[in-house]
């Protein structure tokens, strides 16, 4: 940076004095700390892709149909929802770290069973219990990234915390599928590599977690244990409705391309490589954390608006991808869906947020994420189902008109809104 651009260095106020020794080492503490569990964060929720473009090596080697690929896949999505009801919550009473810590542990669970040459029921068991790890780690990991953050910079705003979690989260997702992808493509044994650099990850990542600086004091008397509570009474009943309607329509479009569309372009589009199954998935999930970090500071109706064109413009160009046999349509189309299924999340979790009674926002917040992982399931397996029967592109457009569907109630529910 140039003298003409540097800002002024300006003393400390006598209102913000400087801080102490102790004061400096602890912040040191937590700014070493707040990136330690970005990283575990992002190498668990990488993790939980690895499958994505090994799905068609799957099938071709033991036969699976795309209706047994999104069981796998539903497998995972139960898992997560059942720890996000049982288990989101408890770091609250017993720490970050006592929760994460364990989490990374099912994902390493997770990636021994996908090294043991694993039978379909293996595969079931592996997903779910990696959905059971991200479950617990998800709200977790948020939440101590937030903590961390806010203690070394107790006077600064949260967009570092906003972009870091954000790419961590749904960033880490592209990643996992891309490296997966790739190293499948070009390293040997492509069934068994990407889970042991994953496995060594993943043990770093426990090392990081106990390295971090622990957030929350357990408390010596713990609240009575129950699942966590879920509402959609918040004032607002339809702006509720349609914040949870454009979360599953964000998802829907997630699972998709973490469960079949790495199929689809081996099979409707004739291109079966690993690393473009991967780069597909990227292709999604890149854009999205991109779109959300770069709208910050954008006004809640624009980021809405935007999203909805967003998603629904990919879904057309996508399924007329599909239709002309056109990979860089597809492309197209399924980066345009990511820019507008992730302004679209954002969007319905700033509204929930901004809505709930403080005393009730976990609540709301939790009936969000139930829904919008409902939509990360229930449309995959749909189209399961429907490839025994029709066509893989008959059963996307199908998807595609269902989806949206969902994006007009949402346009017309908000509009409705904005003009009371």
């Amino acid at each position: 940076m140039s003298a003409l651009t540097r800002p002024p260095v300006t003393a400390p106020s006598p209102a913000e004095p400087s801080p102490s020794a102790p004061q400096r080492v602890d912040r040191a503490r937590h700014h070493l700390g707040f990136w330690l569990v970005a990283m575990a964060f992002m190498t668990a929720m990488a993790f939980s892709t690895v499958p994505a473009p090994l799905y068609p090596l799957y099938q071709a080697r033991s036969g699976f149909s795309t209706f047994m690929i999104t069981v796998i896949f539903a497998a995972y999505t139960v898992g997560v929802v059942t720890s996000l009801l049982l288990a989101g919550h408890v770091s609250d009473w017993v720490g970050r770290k006592k929760v994460l810590i364990p989490a990374l542990g099912l994902e390493l669970v997770a990636a021994a069973l996908f090294l043991s040459t694993p039978s379909l029921p293996l595969l079931i068991v592996a997903r779910l219990i990696s959905g059971i790890g991200v479950g617990m780690l998800t709200a977790t990991a948020t939440a101590h990234l937030h903590e961390l953050h806010t203690r070394h910079r107790p006077e600064a705003s949260g967009l570092r915390f906003e972009a870091v979690s954000t790419a961590a989260n749904i960033g880490g997702i592209g990643v996992g599928a891309l490296i997966s992808g790739v190293l499948a493509q070009y390293v040997s044994g492509p069934l068994r590599t990407p889970y042991l650099v994953f496995a060594g990850l993943l043990l770093l990542s426990i090392v990081a977690v106990a390295l971090a600086p622990e957030t929350v004091e357990e408390k010596p008397v713990r609240p009575a244990y129950r699942p966590q509570r879920i509402s959609a009474d918040h004032g607002d009943r339809a702006a509720y409705i349609a914040a949870a309607a454009a979360g599953f329509a964000s998802f829907a479009v997630f699972g998709v391309f973490t469960s079949v569309a790495p199929g689809f372009v081996g099979g409707a589009l004739h291109h079966p490589s690993p690393a473009l199954a991967g780069l597909v998935v990227f292709a999604v999930f890149g854009p999205a954390a991109l779109a959300q970090t770069l709208t910050s500071r954008m006004r809640p109706t624009a980021r809405l608006a935007t999203g909805l064109t967003a998603q629904a413009l990919g879904l057309v160009v996508l399924t007329l991808g599909m239709r002309a046999t056109s990979l860089p349509a597809f492309l197209v189309g399924g980066v345009t869906i990511g820019i507008g299924a992730g302004l679209l999340f954002k969007a319905a979790v700033g509204a929930v947020a901004s809505m709930a009674a403080p005393a009730k926002r976990g609540e709301a917040l939790a009936g969000l994420f139930l829904i919008s992982y409902l939509g990360l399931s229930l449309p995959a397996v749909g189209i399961g189902i429907l490839t025994r029967y029709v066509s893989s592109t008959t059963a996307m457009t199908s998807l595609a008109v269902v989806v949206l569907a969902i994006l007009g109630a949402v346009a017309t529910l908000s509009r409705r809104r904005t003009s009371q």
